[in-house]
């Protein structure tokens, strides 16, 4: 499939030959619109070069070139209503799956991990490593739109993590928070991205390109702005 964008292309080619992708998962991730959906695509050109350089010659991930907003979970097979409970346990069951959209270098640790505070119990929805960033990644699932109290929740997690978990050589963890919805606006005002959360949006069914472009190309141009 031609790509007749070079940064776009690069992209394909570097993290094709990462993720040892067959020619079939390529075209998919490209029919999928992974590049926009990847947090590197709302940063300036420079800053994409300079992270798929350091991948192809140091084999160093960049957090940007693994995040991903939205995440397609369209082989969970959800009903029109479900839980949460129902959205974690249908990613268990479809973990290989589940892995393979976030990308082949996240490694499955624990469900529903159990921490205590102060005498006081906390459960993790998921927990996973990344081999490349060597960092624990959190994935906290929400239903509805995101809320400003998922904030402290999640660097509550994260600082217990760092403190017990984090071994010599890791880096500090990292939060993901997949919600239904979103303000990029309210993102930006709590300063998640300084704090190692990201926030994106999960989509149980794949929607129609034309939608899926048009939403991308809207979120890429408004974070380049905020950028500039």
């Amino acid at each position: 499939m031609y790509i007749d964008n070079p940064i776009k292309r690069d992209f394909y080619t570097k993290m094709c030959i990462n993720e040892k992708w067959s020619s079939r998962i390529l075209n998919e991730r490209i029919n999928s619109m992974l590049f926009e959906r990847t947090a590197i695509s709302k940063k300036p050109e420079l800053t994409i070069k300079i992270d798929l350089e350091k991948l192809q010659n140091d084999k160093i991930m960049s957090t940007a070139l693994a995040l991903r907003d939205p995440y397609i979970l369209d082989f969970m097979g959800l009903n029109d209503t479900y839980s949460e409970k129902d959205l974690e346990s249908s990613i268990i069951a479809n973990l290989q799956k589940f892995i393979q959209e976030f990308g082949n270098d996240f490694a499955f640790l624990a469900r529903q991990k159990r921490i205590t505070i102060d005498n006081e119990d906390y459960y993790i929805d998921l927990l996973f490593c990344h081999r490349k960033l060597k960092r624990l990644v959190v994935i906290e699932l929400k239903l509805g739109k995101f809320k400003y109290e998922y904030k402290s929740q999640l660097e509550l997690y994260l600082k217990w993590l760092d403190k017990y978990e984090r071994v010599t050589g890791e880096n500090s963890p990292i939060g993901i928070l997949l919600c239904a919805q979103k303000s990029d606006e309210i993102i930006e005002l709590l300063e998640l991205e300084n704090a190692d959360i990201h926030v994106a949006t999960y989509l149980p069914e794949l929607p129609s390109i034309q939608w899926l472009k048009s939403k991308l190309k809207i979120s890429i141009e408004d974070a380049k702005s905020r950028l500039n």
